[in-house]
This record gives structure tokens, sequence and C-alpha cells, in this order.
């Protein structure tokens, strides 16, 4: 037997099935309950019947579909319109004559990138909205000689990084502070602090890869595709479509709250227009649109069956006692003890529930009162929530965006794990790092 082949690291869809079961075996053992919310909205916890998953596990992937349907539709729609895109030729096209005009200067638009990917993060929260730009950045960052995960993070990982270390994002920063009984977007100037490190952090990261992988290609690199037949007055046509595309994209997600019905739907116009500026036919545009959802279909996949274990662990009622049982933990170990508790629940808590919404509820009222006891200041506790919020969310499994940002850079997720857990440690030992201070310090005004 090859001992390289009997030693290879399960696939993405072994490693959730195989979460699926521990998660199944976990509402056979975990006593069951749940927390409530109180008409004066206080939360307490209760018990719950128990509900033991067993053949729930083959279920709960079609559950997992339904529960994600609009991010596996809307990854779906935008991969058909990308590959309608790449069909004309214009992106392979635009790519040449950047790289020819770049030339030397690539390392400053890899940092440039990294940049404005952070701010969109850390100003209006951008998650769902980088996965268009997966498609567009991945292939560029491979024909200037890097690799797929030099794209990813560029995009992913820089917009993580906003979004975790934010100063204005009202996913996070808004609702945590609005929960807590403080003023909206108060302490900023120490949260512009967190952001500004991290996100150098960040770009020396990125360009000491970078050179990693130009002096030695360990990494497998995709080949873009070869520029299609057409004039280049049409290939230019297309890409200013595509420029406008991603100004609309911009302004409508900051200015009229668009989410994924609106992108996808703009994408899906760009894609029809691309074909057509293209000199492509109805049948062709449909074709290369169904080719383009196909392909993607595995992330699709992935995603759904991802989303299952949180369909398990729900159905289960044992989500809200693993939560109980981790805030039970912040017992009486001073300032700097209940702080590292907290922050670690936090972490925690999100590789079972991604959505910085839905842990805000659950958390905030428990923890914001726990605090005042500790003589804790309340800001502390919503960059410790910040933090354990977004630094996770590039490795669990549970995110729907991860899977489908992964799946656009054709990145299994087995490789993908392997490659940044040593990152994501990283951050979480420097999220601590910067807690540690506001302890001392109040976090008030700017």
């Amino acid at each position: 037997m090859d001992q390289k082949k009997s030693r290879r690291f399960p696939n993405t869809y072994v490693i959730l099935s195989i979460l699926i079961v521990l998660c199944a075996v976990a509402t056979l053992v975990v006593p069951p309950g749940q927390y409530v919310t109180a008409a004066d909205g206080s939360v307490s916890f209760e018990s719950a019947e128990r509900a033991p998953q067993t053949w729930q596990v083959f279920s709960s992937f079609y559950e997992g579909f339904i529960k994600q349907a609009g991010i596996i539709a809307f990854i779906m729609v935008v991969g058909g319109a990308f590959w309608v895109l790449n069909a004309t030729g214009a992106v392979a096209y635009g790519i040449d004559r950047f790289i020819a005009r770049a030339g030397k200067y690539d390392r400053f638009v890899l940092a440039g990138l990294a940049v404005l990917f952070s701010v969109g993060g850390g100003v209006f929260g951008m998650s769902e909205e980088t996965i268009p730009f997966v498609g567009i950045v991945v292939p560029l960052v491979i024909a200037m000689g890097y690799d797929a995960f030099t794209g990813l993070l560029v995009v992913y990982v820089a917009s993580n990084i906003g979004f975790s270390s934010a100063f204005l994002n009202p996913f996070t920063v808004g609702i945590a502070q609005e929960m807590s009984g403080l003023p909206l977007f108060s302490g900023m100037g120490y949260r512009l602090v967190c952001w500004a490190l991290l996100t150098a952090a960040l770009v020396v990261f990125i360009l000491f890869y970078a050179s990693l992988i130009r002096k030695a290609p360990v990494a497998e690199r995709a080949v873009p595709g070869t520029s299609a037949p057409g004039t280049d007055r049409r290939k230019t046509l297309i890409l200013l479509v595509l420029l406008v595309t991603v100004v609309l994209l911009v302004v409508g997600v900051t200015c009229f709250h668009w989410y994924m019905a609106e992108i996808s739907a703009l994408f899906l116009v760009m894609g029809i227009v691309a074909g057509i500026l293209g000199g492509f036919g109805a049948n062709r545009i449909a074709n290369e649109f169904a080719a383009g959802a196909k392909d993607i279909l595995p992330a699709a996949l992935v995603v759904g069956l991802a989303s299952g274990i949180i369909v398990i662990l729900q159905n289960g009622h044992v989500v809200d006692s693993v939560l109980h049982g981790l805030e039970s933990g912040l017992g009486d170990t001073g300032k700097t003890g209940s702080l590292a508790l907290m922050y670690g629940t936090q972490t925690i808590i999100n590789l079972l529930i991604p959505s910085a919404t839905a842990k805000a509820a659950v958390t905030i009222p428990i923890m914001a009162p726990f605090c005042d006891m500790i003589h804790l200041s309340r800001q502390t506790m919503v960059l410790a929530f910040q933090f354990g919020d977004g630094f996770t969310n590039m490795i669990t499994p549970t995110s729907g965006v991860l899977m489908a940002a992964l799946g656009m850079a054709k990145v299994p997720y087995e490789k993908w794990v392997k490659w940044i857990w040593r990152y994501v440690l990283l951050l979480i030992v420097a999220g601590f790092v910067l807690l540690l201070p506001t302890v001392f310090i109040q976090l008030t005004g700017f």
C-alpha cells in the first residue's frame, strides 16, 4: 500500500461528515437546554426536552441546504456570471495589460488591495461581499506569479481582519454596543489602533509569503484562462462593465444596504451584458452560465453539509447548553483572568455560531452585567466579542462565507486549514495582547 496515500488528510466532505456524527453523539450525552428572553429583555437558561439526533445525520444535509439556501444560490449565480465573463476572454486580456503596466510594482498592488479590503471589513462589515472579488483577484494574483493562497490573503483574510478589528462595523460594534447600553461607535480611537496594527501585520505577512512563493513555489498554482478571440475594443468594453459592476456593488452595499439578493442580480446582469458584448448568442450565454454553476457546485455542497452541523446541534437542543457551560466558567478569577475566559468563550462560541448577530443576542446580555460585577469596562467586553467573533471565521467549517470563498478560489478546505491554522492561532494570541491594555484604560469618547 502507498504510505503517502494512506496518510492523506481527509477531504472536506469526510471531515464535515465526521463532525456531524460527533455532534449527533453529543445530543445523546449533553444535557439539553435553551436560553429564554423575558419581556424585560433579561436572558435566562432553562432545561429543555432531550431530542437525540440519530437518523437525522442523513437529513441534516438537506436541512443545511435549506438553511443556507441564500448563500448557495448566491455563489452559484456569481459563479455562473463569472464563467460567462471569463469565456469572453476579457479578464485574461485585462490581466495581461495590468501586469504589463504594473511590472515590478506588483508587491504594492498586493499591499494596496489588502488595505482596501481591510477597510471594507472595518467600515461596513464586508463579508459575503468578498466572494465576487475572490473570483476577480485570485486569477489576477496567480497571473502575477503567486498562488491562490496569496489571493485569498489579499481579499478574504484582509476583509476578515478588518471585520474582526472593526471601528465602524454595524454588525459587530454597532449591535454589541447597542445591546450593552454604550454610545454607538464609542471607543473608536483604540479600535483604530487595533485595526491599523493587525492590518499592517497582515500586509507584512502577505509580502513575506509572496517573496517565498516567488523564490520557491510550494503551493499549487492554477493557470489563468487564455484570451479568447475578439477585438481589443470589445474586451475593453466588457472590462468597463466589470468596473461599473464593482462600483455599483460598493455604492449599493454602503448606501442602500444591498445584500445577497441585490448583489446576485447585479452580477447576473453583468454576465448577460458581458456575453452580449462578447458576441455570444442566448444559447451560448445560457450554456456558459450553466457550466459556471456546475463548476461552483462542489462549494455549494460543502456549504450545505457544513450547515448541517449547526442543524444537528440546534435540533438536539445542545447549542445553548454548550454556551451556558462556557459562560458558567466566568468566575471570580480577577480582571485579567476573567477577560481571558470571556475572550476564550467568545472564540469557542464562534465555532458553533458564526453569525455575529445571533452570538450577540445570546452572550452580550449575560456578559455585560458580569463586567459590571468585576469592574471591567463594557467596552472591553465588546472588543473581546469582536475579536472572538472574527478570527476563527477564517477556519471554522460552519462559515458559509469561508466555504464559498474557498470554492471560488478552487482551494480545498482541508488544504486551507493545514496552511492557515498557525496564522489564526497567532491572531488569537495577538487579540488577547491587544485586549490587555483595556483592563487599565477606559475606552470612551473617540
